[in-house]
């Protein structure tokens, strides 16, 4: 991106003042250098956002910030929800609730080395992974009906989890105001056999150890230390959040059209929130999320089932579960006075700070724990909320390391097998049932992962907590 068409407000913002159609401004929170990086088509997603009826402050992107369908993933925007507010199903994505998931294990590397063939084999036979891929889990009508009511709780109700998990996920494991009605037959028929899964993509569960503490207090406060192990899961809704969101932007393109709502692209279709369509697709897109929460509640389960066979000493206590595909109602100031915001998060995640009421009582006083996926082979971080007030980009941090290159550009560059082995050598064990899906996943095809966790630390959109190594991956 040509960094003369942005005005440069700080180190780590930058502004695109409001022109044509644009409401309000566009902010880009990034390094220099990341936002070099970034394509020139997030500049023009960024304006494009800013032009929907009903945003407020600004469109946002984070410094993970890449180009999307309609709004760029990494993008955050707001909309009044008055009548002149807008719900987008390309604001939210495909990957309903997409989301990562960190458990603690109460082991250090030292316990996993001996075993780590072993776990890698049991994880990878236990929990499937790839396009398409199916559990032993199927659900009747009435099943899905109380999954896509229920999310985490009713998983836990089943047997797959402990109550405990259910403090710190969010919405307590069970997102409101789903409505199960408004999902459609072919919705359902795609997740009937997949809840338990972790899909294709970029998806994975990893075994990482923490490697370097930034901010000794905080990581105390959640559970970590240097050497330490945790398992995180990175999934979504799997095939019943994409088609939601495949039916629903068709549906918006007519919607907008009869409200004689101008779209700058196609992509980004939208209805009033207020509309029929807007209500339905908000009651299909939060049983969307009580789907991701709770497939990735299964997954924990059958995380935990392999763990008490080979290693039976671990405790797999969960850190916190955050969502990067969203749109919920949130109260923002704006001007100095509360507002009721329908927040679209875009490959991008919710960061309360330090005192925010929706936190647990033992997170309220350190913030929320935001994690940050990196790339099959690189690092994630664990960061934590700044702000309570949400003044920055509405209380929103990036949510991974975001795309370099497409996946075709990536299959071209590498081979799966000879990756696979190179990590194997730097001590990274790869478990996948697709070759190609590794290459496309190659760490290079990705941006640089601690770049990003420094520039969200440096814009002031989370603080630093810690640093996590992979040491295996099962990858869709």
């Amino acid at each position: 991106m040509d960094t003369d068409s942005l005005t440069r407000v700080a180190d780590y913002e930058w502004r695109i003042e409001p022109q044509g159609e644009m409401r309000v401004p566009g902010i880009i929170y990034a390094s220099e250098a990341l936002v070099r990086d970034m394509d020139e088509k997030v500049r023009e997603q960024v304006c494009n956002v800013a032009a929907l009826p009903g945003i407020v402050r600004a469109s946002y992107a984070m410094p993970d910030a890449h180009w999307g369908y309609g709004f760029p993933i990494g993008g955050v925007a707001a909309f009044d929800a008055g009548a002149d507010g807008v719900i987008s199903a390309g604001g939210v994505g495909f990957d309903i609730s997409c989301g990562v998931r960190t458990l603690h294990t109460g082991l250090d590397r030292a316990d996993i080395e001996p075993v780590g063939k072993r776990l890698a084999d049991a994880l990878f036979h236990s929990i499937p992974a790839g396009v398409g891929s199916t559990g032993r889990i199927h659900l009747d009508e009435a099943g899905m009906d109380a999954m896509l009511a229920g999310g985490a709780r009713w998983a836990v109700s089943r047997g797959w989890g402990c109550q405990e998990d259910l403090d710190r996920v969010e919405e307590h494991g069970c997102m409101q105001g789903a409505r199960p009605e408004c999902v459609s037959a072919q919705a359902r028929k795609r997740q009937r056999n997949e809840m338990g899964t972790l899909g294709s993509g970029n998806h994975y569960l990893e075994i990482q150890e923490v490697s370097e503490i930034f901010d000794a207090e905080t990581a105390t406060a959640f559970g970590l230390s240097r050497g330490r192990i945790v398992v995180s899961i990175h999934c979504g809704s799997r095939g019943l959040g994409h088609q939601i969101g495949t039916e629903f932007l068709r549906s918006m393109v007519v919607e907008a059209q009869r409200h004689g709502i101008h779209l700058p692209d196609r992509e980004l279709a939208c209805a009033p929130i207020l509309s029929d369509t807007g209500q339905a697709y908000l009651g299909a897109m939060r049983a969307a999320i009580n789907c991701a929460l709770a497939n990735r509640q299964i997954i924990t389960h059958l995380t935990r089932r392999v763990f008490e066979r080979i290693l039976p000493a671990a405790s797999l206590e969960l850190l916190y579960d955050v969502s990067h595909n969203t749109c919920k109602i949130e109260r923002h100031d704006i001007g100095g006075q509360p507002h009721e915001l329908y927040v679209h998060r875009k490959g991008a995640t919710r960061a309360w700070g330090p005192g925010h009421p929706g936190l647990p009582a033992e997170l309220s006083e350190w913030g929320q724990p935001v994690l940050i996926g990196g790339s099959m082979g690189t690092a994630s971080h664990i960061l934590a909320g700044n702000r309570p007030d949400g003044a920055a980009s509405f209380a929103s941090a990036c949510h991974g390391a975001g795309r370099a290159m497409s996946r075709r550009q990536a299959s071209r560059r590498w081979h799966g097998r000879a990756l696979v082995d190179q990590l194997d050598e730097a001590g990274i064990l790869i478990r996948s049932p697709s070759s190609r899906g590794v290459a496309e996943e190659a760490p290079g095809a990705y941006k640089d992962v601690d770049a990003v966790g420094d520039a969200a630390d440096a814009a002031g959109l989370a603080r630093k907590v810690a640093r996590l190594k992979p040491l295996i991956c099962i990858k869709g």
